[in-house]
């Protein structure tokens, strides 16, 4: 099958904002080229070892492309870059902003990504390693390693928003504790949250396609529907769904977009015990202001704000 591959020449500063907004727009894969070298301590974590020659020149430029079917009308995802990125340039550069288009095989863009996922370390004991990789030498009995094929789905687990997620479960989640993971992707929070001793887990996505491939990386990681279950469903949308879901939790995490956590914020305590916590993620630093008026807005106490590059984490409770 032959896909529109669209990619638009930036500056790295716009990446993450222009992949979140073709993310919104429902493209079926972004791809992200930058010459950022890795830091001593990424290479360590990602298990790489590059000689400085072998480094890239960082001259601040971008591509992110995205990848288009049938469905898509082209010109007007085009029209939509165009005008995404004057509204960017408004606050930040974004360089050439030519948008180039073209044709590839699905096989040129659906597996090619597959040679830069390589296993990485995520803080002190958390390793998550691709299915189709071995684990690194250094990998002990005392790590908790996650198999993980995102296929379709969101979630390596390397970008920065799942990682403020993880240290702020590792800070707050307690042995025995009931989590809600809502926009659950690949399922690696799930799956570090049964690891970190969580008794039940439950992961909803809007996506079927997220679903399905969280269930098969259940199976590989051999924890049971017991300890893990995920829901394919929208708890913006669906008062069924919403009044299914016992107000039991320790724990909602929600590593996704500020335009859905700020909504989310209205909905979420009717699932949470008196004192459990919100943890939200995927916040860029430009909204932070907004889901925190959010946050207050709805009747939550922000006991813990960290932030890793551009991005943000809340932890909040109810304001009881």
């Amino acid at each position: 099958m032959k896909w529109t591959q669209i990619t638009i020449e930036t500056t790295c500063e716009a990446v993450d904002l222009l992949s979140a907004f073709l993310d919104e727009e429902g493209v079926l894969g972004i791809e992200v080229d930058d010459n950022v070298p890795l830091t001593d301590e990424e290479m360590a974590a990602m298990f790489v070892d590059l000689l400085p020659d072998e480094m890239p020149t960082d001259d601040g430029t971008a591509k992110v492309s995205c990848y288009l079917d049938d469905s898509f009308d082209k010109e007007e995802i085009k029209t939509k870059i165009k005008n995404e990125l004057e509204r960017l340039s408004e606050f930040i550069p974004v360089g050439a902003c030519n948008i180039i288009e073209s044709e590839t095989e699905d096989v040129d863009w659906m597996n090619n990504w597959k040679a830069y996922f390589k296993p990485f370390r995520l803080y002190d004991n958390i390793v998550i390693k691709p299915t189709w990789e071995d684990a690194p030498s250094d990998v002990t009995d005392d790590d908790i390693v996650i198999d993980i094929d995102p296929g379709a789905a969101f979630g390596t687990g390397s970008h920065e928003t799942t990682r403020l997620c993880i240290g702020q479960l590792k800070k707050y989640m307690k042995e025995g504790d009931l989590v809600l993971d809502c926009g659950s992707g690949s399922g690696i929070l799930s799956f570090v949250c049964s690891n970190l001793g969580a008794k039940e887990v439950l992961g909803i996505d809007i996506d079927e396609t997220a679903v399905h491939v969280s269930i098969e990386n259940r199976e590989i990681n051999h924890i049971t529907e017991d300890q893990v279950q995920f829901l394919c469903g929208n708890v913006l949308a669906d008062k069924e769904l919403v009044q299914s879901i016992e107000p039991k939790y320790d724990i909602v995490v929600a590593n996704i977009l500020a335009d859905v956590i700020i909504p989310l914020s209205g909905v979420v305590q009717q699932f949470m015990k008196d004192d459990a916590k919100f943890i939200c993620s995927g916040i860029i630093n430009t909204k932070e202001d907004e889901v925190r008026q959010a946050l207050l807005d709805n009747h939550f106490r922000i006991v813990d704000t960290v932030s890793m590059k551009d991005w943000i984490s809340f932890v909040a409770e109810k304001d009881n």
